[in-house]
């Protein structure tokens, strides 16, 4: 399989490829864009906008609304003047009559909402919000603090409890999460191993659709231009195969290789101080893994979207043709993706050993969970089986289709040509 002209193959491929323009651009612009994606998520999290908001707060007894007054002068939000308020005591039925009456300045916009506090709030803590925009969560995070701890202290009002206890009452539960392992300390976990977990399955995802289509053009490509005939005049089919996917596989390989640096020097060096909220609490072994992972993935996959443009003749027939390859994709992408609310969800458990699902499901588990050494074993063993067992059916299905032009070919057509000898 590996001689000199799969040699001459795999050269042809890396100049045609590590020296491209798109090749460059393409290393530059993957960490610009992961960065931007981050840096607007982060924008869009914390920007509060520059919208400001009218509220009337209405309560049912005259001592609420006093209170709530008095604690809303405190609240930042209403000293930066991103919420005006006004404060009234209506009961039920008085306040159902002054909401007809100020119905038209909520539908004017003159009043963002009404907040109305009910007596009943006092033991339920449910609290009415009347606007044109019933479900600004934004919003409601503003004012749920201090409504909640007025709440909270007439509760426990002429209660005989101390000042501590009432603000302990008042707080909500704050999680922090400790990493449990063969360690005999415990890791303290921030966010930083779940970004991670989301930066792999995302490269893995875009890297293997991206190449996977450049490899699918490319034979199309050849095909149509008749290169693949003068080529075959040189080499054999599966030896011009095996350089095509040699030649792209370490191409790409050396191009995430580079995008992964920036993880490596933060999680081997100590030039770079990260929030402990986002501490990193991967080691080298987990980036090795990765490259591995990824190499049986893209030589596997690469297999077989260059089948697929091997069966057909042009671009359009070969895109309606790779659904299947792109579902094996997308699937466990988005196992890989539900599991960073909850890793240890059965699916994922399960898609980690299915043959495709676990070259994406498996790097993101073991990023997030201390996954025991046999369980990679056993993943990766798995992917190397179907790997090898993939490439004699690509191999067959690849030497006649390229040479088969005219008709779009039928599924039972490509089924016989697995019958001819590779």
């Amino acid at each position: 399989m590996f001689n000199k002209g799969t040699l001459c193959i795999i050269k042809r491929e890396l100049r045609s490829r590590l020296f491209s323009r798109s090749f460059i651009l393409m290393t530059l612009l993957i960490p610009i864009f992961l960065i931007g994606i981050l840096a607007v998520q982060t924008f869009l999290a914390k920007y509060q906008g520059d919208e400001k908001y009218s509220i009337e707060i209405i309560s049912e007894k005259p001592q609420v609304t006093g209170i709530l007054k008095s604690e809303f002068i405190d609240n930042d939000q209403v000293k930066n003047g991103t919420i005006s308020t006004t404060y009234k005591t209506l009961d039920s039925a008085e306040f159902e009559k002054y909401l007809v009456k100020i119905k038209t300045d909520i539908l004017s916009k003159k009043i963002s909402g009404v907040v109305f506090i009910p007596e009943s709030a006092l033991k339920d803590k449910e609290v009415r919000y009347y606007s044109l925009n019933p479900n600004n969560i934004s919003l409601f995070n503003k004012l749920k603090g201090p409504i909640n701890k007025v709440l909270v202290d007439n509760y426990f009002s002429g209660k005989e409890l101390s000042n501590e206890e009432i603000e302990f009452a008042r707080n909500d539960v704050d999680f922090t999460g400790f990493k449990v392992s063969e360690k005999s300390t415990f890791e303290k976990q921030g966010v930083g191993n779940i970004v991670l977990a989301f930066l792999f399955t995302f490269l893995l995802y875009f890297s293997l659709i991206l190449i996977g289509t450049m490899m699918m053009r490319s034979v199309v490509e050849e095909k149509n231009n008749r290169i693949v005939e003068v080529l075959l005049s040189s080499v054999s089919s599966k030896e011009l195969l095996t350089g095509k996917i040699l030649g792209m596989t370490i191409t790409s390989l050396l191009q995430m290789t580079i995008w992964l640096l920036p993880v490596f020097f933060l999680i081997s060096t100590t030039w770079f101080m990260l929030p402990p909220e986002i501490t990193l609490t991967i080691g080298i072994s987990h980036l090795f893994y990765f490259l591995f992972n990824f190499l049986i993935a893209l030589i596997t996959y690469l297999g077989l979207y260059a089948t697929v443009g091997a069966i057909f003749d042009n671009d359009q027939d070969a895109q309606s043709g790779q659904w299947p390859l792109m579902m094996l994709i997308m699937l466990p992408f988005f196992i890989a993706i539900s599991m960073l609310s909850n890793p240890e969800n059965s699916i994922a458990r399960i898609a980690s050993y299915i043959p495709f699902a676990s070259l994406i499901v498996m790097p993101a588990r073991m990023t997030i969970l201390e996954v025991p050494l046999w369980q990679i074993l056993l993943s990766s063993f798995i992917n190397v089986i179907v790997m090898i067992s993939l490439f004699p059916i690509s191999g067959k299905i690849y030497r006649v289709g390229i040479l088969s032009t005219g008709k779009k070919p039928k599924w039972s057509e490509v089924a016989a040509w697995l019958k001819y000898k590779y």
